[in-house]
């Protein structure tokens, strides 16, 4: 897919990214083309599935969310059932932001975001321990955001 993205394409994910409320016309004025090429391209770049979709980033801190946790999760045994039974609760945990499979001597990573310490220690007894399958959890706590991107550099590729 990769191959077939010129300097349009790319100029189009980059601004993109940086403002997706951005509209068509101020976007073609940017990055040189008609409007109605700019939005052809665009729609292209959302049907090939390139732009999976377009979101708003709320600051969770504003809306009262002071907990930022990574837990690191084990399954026992880990097998396709307890795997599919485990993602399947997962996704149903608004507390849950993201959830990646891992290598190594654990099997999952949350991020995971709470009011506070005692909702994120419910939430941990009350919620992900709940699954059967689940046989450890280690949280790391954020102490502080150095860091947060979802930009994807579009001309390293």
């Amino acid at each position: 897919m990769t191959d077939i993205l010129d300097n349009y394409d790319k100029a189009i994910l980059r601004e993109l990214q940086e403002d997706a409320s951005i509209s068509n016309l101020d976007l073609s004025k940017k990055i040189g083309l008609s409007p109605s090429a700019c939005l052809a391209r665009t729609k292209n770049l959302v049907e090939t599935g390139l732009i999976k979709k377009f979101a708003t980033i709320v600051d969770e801190k504003k809306l009262g969310m002071e907990v930022l946790a990574f837990a690191l999760v084990n399954l026992t045994p880990l097998n396709r059932d307890t795997i599919h039974s485990f993602l399947a609760d997962i996704n149903q945990l608004p507390q849950v932001q993201e959830c990646y499979t891992l290598t190594g001597s654990h099997d999952y990573l949350l991020k995971i975001v709470a009011k506070d310490m005692a909702s994120y220690r419910d939430f941990i007894i009350d919620s992900l321990m709940q699954n059967p399958a689940v046989s450890k959890v280690e949280t790391s706590m954020v102490m502080g955001i150095e860091k947060r991107t979802v930009y994807v550099p579009v001309d390293e590729v």
